[in-house]
């Protein structure tokens, strides 16, 4: 399928639902805003000194938040990336989306890659290109194989660079990655995130003179734990370390607190770049940079999460739906648009980055999204619509799936075994750690959660409860 297919694609199955003239119009700027979504893999939210981190140095993000907006209650698109990736880029969450869960498959070249995201299913990729913008995805994409119709220049993105494969991006010294559909071969002799933001550079030099949308989606600080030519960040000799010994999937690291703190910062000075890469191209002021994770985080090729409080008050992380598998750091700035400093608890997730970027450009939105747009929120205006509720569901462990409404939250696990199925109640406002649950005193309220649970879910192809295996 060719990009102009991409663009048809998306005309075709959209709703006369946009804003043409709302709370932002891009007439009043020399062009429509740039937008630049930094995507973090299993990046807990206590990961950043603006989110709490007391011993892992971030000042670049934390500047951010500084001079923008941070989010207090935003939420994830799933539990694990392939699914929160598709979340993010469709406006569906994981009862309606295509994609619900990590799945690989062997392609024609012999290496695993994830399921093809459907043709038919638009991306604001193809929403955006409706409106002029150019548009990129660098880093891990993870919904596509190299000839499917889920790679990225087959769903709305003129360039792409990086892997395809999650699998693939277990390693940061990978034998090969893809500039659009090239194979670049490089025999694990390179630092694949070095490389990755260097092409997100070129991009913004290249692009610079008209709308662009950059989905930056780097692999750190997702296992493994390795950094190049021991480039510590000043963090050597700081910790007491637990050396891992490695395993199949992950390298063995005798520093595994020092390296991941060091990724970590890695990750935060290269956040800096891309902004000193705008003030140089003097479009700071009409670029839109998000930065956030796609789940929670995660404790595997050595990380100990409990060491760095990666996960701040929170319980749980990567493959839980407790607020440590789903509440991630979410940050905006708009130099000179969004007011510096400013703090929001607007509950708000990743289906609704659609709708936002559909009232910011005027596009019009596609059929059966799900979320709200949080623009109001990002200019200070009036009239910001809430959620009613936000679902979850989780095709590993047995089947979950969770429900948030009114500060309430329902977890059903096992989902798969009638036998062993059971609910806990937590009220996440009181109690945020979710250390008491309440479900034996409260039936009538978690009926009605159960309720919504049950509509909220439309049956899928490829990810099936046992429920519906049986009918």
């Amino acid at each position: 399928m060719l990009l102009t297919d991409s663009i048809k694609k998306a005309s075709l199955a959209i709703l006369g639902l946009g804003v043409s003239s709302g709370l932002y119009a891009a007439s009043e700027k020399s062009q429509s805003p740039n937008v630049i979504f930094i995507l973090a893999d299993d990046l807990g939210i206590g990961d950043l000194g603006c989110y709490g981190q007391k011993t892992i140095k971030t000042p670049s993000i934390d500047k951010m938040a500084q001079n923008g907006m941070k989010f207090t209650q935003h939420y994830s698109g799933s539990t694990v990336s392939a699914p929160s990736r598709c979340v993010l880029l469709t406006g569906k969450h994981t009862g309606h989306s295509y994609v619900r869960g990590n799945r690989g498959r062997k392609a024609e070249d012999g290496r695993i890659y994830d399921l093809n995201l459907k043709a038919e299913e638009v991306t604001i990729g193809e929403v955006l290109k409706t409106k002029g913008y150019t548009t990129a995805c660098i880093g891990k994409w993870g919904m596509g194989s190299p000839n499917g119709e889920g790679h990225p220049n087959k769903q709305g993105f003129d360039y792409f660079f990086g892997y395809l494969g999650q699998l693939n991006a277990h390693t940061y010294f990978p034998v090969q990655l893809f500039e659009n559909k090239d194979v670049i071969k490089l025999d694990k002799k390179v630092y694949s995130h070095d490389m990755i933001m260097d092409k997100a550079l070129r991009f913004i030099d290249d692009n610079s003179k008209k709308p662009f949308f950059l989905y930056l989606t780097p692999t750190i600080p997702h296992a493994e734990l390795i950094v190049p030519d021991n480039e510590y960040m000043g963090y050597e000799g700081k910790f007491e370390e637990k050396p891992f010994k490695g395993t199949k999937t992950y390298c063995p690291q005798d520093k595994p607190r020092t390296t991941f703190a060091a990724m970590v910062s890695r990750l935060d000075r290269d956040v800096q770049r891309i902004i000193d890469k705008l003030k140089e191209k003097g479009i700071l002021d009409n670029t839109i940079v998000i930065f956030t994770s796609d789940n929670g985080t995660h404790h595997e090729g050595g990380h100990d999460p409990n060491y760095f409080d990666s996960n701040s008050i929170y319980r749980g992380g990567k493959r839980d739906l407790y607020e440590g598998g789903i509440r991630t750091p979410f940050i905006v700035y708009w130099n000179g648009t969004i007011e510096k400093g400013s703090t929001t608890d607007h509950q708000s997730t990743f289906w609704d980055f659609m709708p936002t970027m559909c009232e910011l450009t005027g596009a019009k939105l596609p059929e059966g999204t799900d979320g709200i747009s949080y623009l109001p929120t990002l200019l200070g205006k009036k009239g910001q619509k809430k959620h009613e509720y936000l679902y979850y569901e989780f095709h590993e462990l047995g089947g979950r799936r969770a429900v948030i409404k009114d500060n309430w939250k329902l977890i059903q696990f096992n989902v798969n075994n009638p036998e062993k199925t059971h609910f806990e109640l937590y009220n996440i406002k009181s109690d945020p750690e979710e250390k008491h649950d309440l479900a034996s005193d409260n039936e009538k309220r978690i009926n009605k959660l159960k309720k919504i649970m049950e509509e909220s879910h439309v049956e899928s192809e490829f990810w099936k409860f046992e429920f519906e295996k049986k009918k």
